[in-house]
């Protein structure tokens, strides 16, 4: 299976290449752009979804009566949820098409939101209800935003087209991230229970941009039997596996160290300097924007170069590992947030590599389930990062930052061992 570009063809045929790919390219994303805005709709809507929440959880302490651990779990259970379920509508999307899951998943999605905002509303004792309704919005954030990742591979066939695609997505979802905590503030000072009714909004619109703009490319084969898929995707790990386990490993890491900044931020900005409500979410949305910002460029011009996928990916991890770590001498306001900044630039630049790389280097049949195990990893992330610097923060700030440096450190060393594009698929 190659996974990896030739490094050293002619010079001819890489101008002819290169003449007729351009050509290619310019054509097929100018014919597809409504289609790429309404896939980028869906991971800013399900990253809306989730962290708009953040900035509410003090009032829904208040107002349900519930301790903070409670109110952790709102945004927990639905990570938990997804986890389990991405490898599943991946499989689903693989057998009976991208559309078919990624639908109906937005409309389970919607209905989540709107049971939990009912609740809210209606009820005295609800949190059992709005966590059932997160819990549904699991349901939908598993079979929605992951199976982008391989729609994208099947629409293009250009690996340049694939790549540029992908960093639009990926710049969609931080810019999800960015507008969180803004919007979330915003809508809670109306009524704190507003943002659950916002995302099935959200949700609708992405519905409709799906059905009528995007064109999922008709397959001619059939099915493959269970049985056999099953052992494809085993043969897939077989071969593959030293470089799908690295890419899966680090970007768990890495949305990890990004949801343990954010989390840290949040205490801090409030405990320590006085930052609230909304001026604490343009302050949380700095990081985030240069972290957007990176993204956007980076998916940009990696274009078909997995040698440089390769190595903005180790370059951006060893300058997040080397920020966060001079955040042992100071953690004075300014100082804190260029450091974090130069983080958020770092991780921004590894995350259209490693979804370029695992989506090129997968088969179209096994693309939908092995980039669902890869976002699975991303969301297991998500879900550790919080609980984990909250621990840390009982003891001592220090040991948050060499804990942070030390996943970025080994993170980098596995980018630099195990993915190999200059040795590997060299077919």
């Amino acid at each position: 299976m190659e996974h990896i570009e030739q490094i050293c063809p002619s010079p001819r045929a890489v101008k002819k290449k290169s003449s007729s790919s351009g050509k290619k390219k310019s054509g097929e994303i100018s014919k597809q752009k409504w289609a790429i805005v309404s896939l980028s709709s869906i991971p800013l809507v399900m990253t809306l979804g989730n962290s708009m929440l953040i900035p509410v959880l003090p009032a829904m302490e208040k107002k349900l009566n519930i301790s903070s651990f409670q109110t952790s779990m709102v945004i927990t259970v639905y990570s938990i949820v997804a986890i389990f379920l991405i490898p599943v509508a991946g499989y689903l999307s693989d057998h009976i098409g991208r559309k078919k899951v990624i639908i109906p998943s937005l409309i389970i999605a919607g209905i989540g939101g709107i049971i939990s905002g009912w609740a809210a509303w209606k009820f005295d004792n609800a949190y059992w209800l709005i966590l059932l309704g997160r819990s549904l919005q699991g349901v939908g954030a598993a079979g929605a935003a992951p199976i982008v990742m391989p729609l994208v591979g099947d629409m293009f066939k250009n690996d340049d087209d694939v790549s540029s695609c992908l960093g639009l997505i990926e710049t969609s979802n931080t810019f999800g991230k960015v507008l969180s905590p803004i919007l979330g503030a915003f809508l809670a000072g109306f009524i704190w229970f507003l943002p659950f009714f916002s995302f099935p909004v959200f949700c609708g619109i992405s519905v409709i941009l799906m059905i009528f703009l995007v064109k999922c490319p008709k397959s001619t084969q059939k099915p493959i039997p269970f049985k056999q898929f099953f052992q494809n995707v085993k043969k897939t790990f077989t071969q593959e596996g030293k470089w799908l386990y690295a890419i899966f490993f680090i970007g768990g890491i890495l949305m990890l160290i990004l949801f343990g900044i954010l989390f840290y931020l949040s205490e801090i900005f409030e405990k320590e300097y006085g930052i609230h409500d909304l001026k604490k979410g343009f302050f949380l949305a700095l990081p985030l924007g240069a972290l957007c910002l990176s993204s956007f460029i980076s998916g940009k011009i990696i274009k078909e170069n997995k040698v440089l996928m390769k190595w903005l990916t180790f370059g951006g991890i060893v300058a997040a590992a080397l920020s966060i770590a001079a955040l042992w001498f100071s953690i004075k306001l300014w100082f804190m947030i260029t450091m974090f900044l130069i983080s958020g630039v770092g991780i921004g630049a590894g995350l259209p590599c490693l979804d370029a790389l695992i989506t090129e280097g997968i088969e179209k049949k096994e693309r939908g389930t092995i980039t669902s195990i890869y976002n699975s990893m991303r969301f297991i992330g998500v879900a550790v990062g919080p609980p984990l610097i909250a621990l840390l923060m009982k003891q001592s700030n220090h040991w948050i930052f060499i804990l942070l440096s030390g996943l970025s450190i080994i993170a980098a060393i596995v980018a630099l061992m195990a993915i190999k594009p200059e040795a590997e698929g060299q077919k």
